[in-house]
């Protein structure tokens, strides 16, 4: 018969057992310290009911704090692209051009295209399949014109148009001028919120710009809400003419957008050759054809982003 143990020989292996307590045991369950000083399940994915807690003992001093960037200035604006119901096409390439750039952090950009009334039942036709499927047309209360007081019919609709939603700034610009937003957008940051009036500077009667050319200017949104209440102008009849001449006029008189900027030679008309693009571009007009605007979009890798397929083989899209 096996002797029972004597009550010495269970005082010898206490302190075996206590080793194996407080060495063995934890070690074999017990999740590992990443080198981040939290605790982490070594290649198993954590459960509901396992609490993943930080191990002060071994974490890090803190850090000094990291200098932050500051976050953009928020800024909107209303981009007005005036054109007429025929040119479908040119809008379809417009259209696709601007939805391709790049998004700009704190900036709400919103492109829409402007017509007058449209009389004729196909392109009314044509033009509500526009406005149903992309939603970014205006229809104004005037007879389709240039010259002939469509830019007052914009500049005058749109404070009461979206008054709920106005804008920092509003740009009258044409479809065949290709307007680089975020370069755009860049150069109204820092600038003020009021009294603004920039584009290409129209040099004449020895001043350096009394009006912006009809390519494309930003004014303010309360030079814009001021233009709508301005009775002065409808009683001069200061609606007909040269539109881009005629705005500068209003603002003369008006004694309004006093902060004017001049953004040539980054605002530009491209010349016969095609060959004056430049990189800091923020407008380049006179893209009156499907080659000119080929022309710009290829300069500017507009589809550099176009992934290969097999279902499309097309040319080198490099300059």
């Amino acid at each position: 018969m096996m002797k029972p143990p004597s009550p010495g020989s269970y005082l010898l292996l206490a302190p075996l057992a206590l080793l194996l307590i407080v060495f063995v045991l934890p070690s074999l369950n017990s999740p590992r310290a990443g080198p981040d000083g939290l605790v982490a399940l070594c290649g198993h994915r954590a459960t509901t009911d396992v609490i993943v807690v930080a191990a002060a003992a071994a974490a890090p001093p803190p850090a000094e704090p990291e200098q932050q960037q500051q976050p953009p200035e928020k800024l909107s604006l209303m981009v007005g692209v005036l054109t007429m119901p025929r040119l479908r096409e040119r809008r379809d390439i417009v259209r696709s051009a601007y939805a391709l750039q790049a998004p700009i952090p704190g900036a709400r950009v919103d492109v829409r295209f402007v017509f007058c009334n449209v009389t004729d039942p196909v392109d009314a036709a044509l033009l509500a399949l526009e406005i149903q499927h992309h939603g970014d047309v205006l229809v104004l209360n005037c007879t389709e014109n240039m010259n002939d007081g469509k830019t007052y019919a914009y500049l005058s609709s749109v404070s009461r148009l979206f008054a709920s939603s106005p804008y920092d700034y509003v740009m009258k610009t044409d479809d065949d001028t290709y307007v680089r937003v975020p370069a755009l957008v860049d150069e109204l940051r820092g600038k003020p919120r009021d009294d603004v009036y920039l584009g290409y500077g129209y040099p004449m009667g020895g001043q350096p710009m009394p009006f912006m050319h009809g390519m494309g200017y930003v004014v303010s949104w309360d030079v814009a809400t001021w233009v709508a209440t301005a009775g002065e102008i409808l009683e001069r009849n200061d609606t007909l003419g040269p539109e881009d001449l005629m705005v500068g006029k209003w603002l003369n008189l008006g004694g309004k957008g006093r902060n004017r900027y001049d953004l040539k030679p980054r605002m530009y008309d491209l010349n016969w050759d095609m060959d004056n693009f430049r990189p800091d571009t923020v407008a380049v007009h006179t893209l009156k054809t499907n080659r000119r605007w080929a022309a710009a979009l290829r300069y500017f890798n507009v589809t550099a982003g176009l992934a290969p397929s097999d279902l499309y083989h097309l040319p080198a899209m490099g300059v």
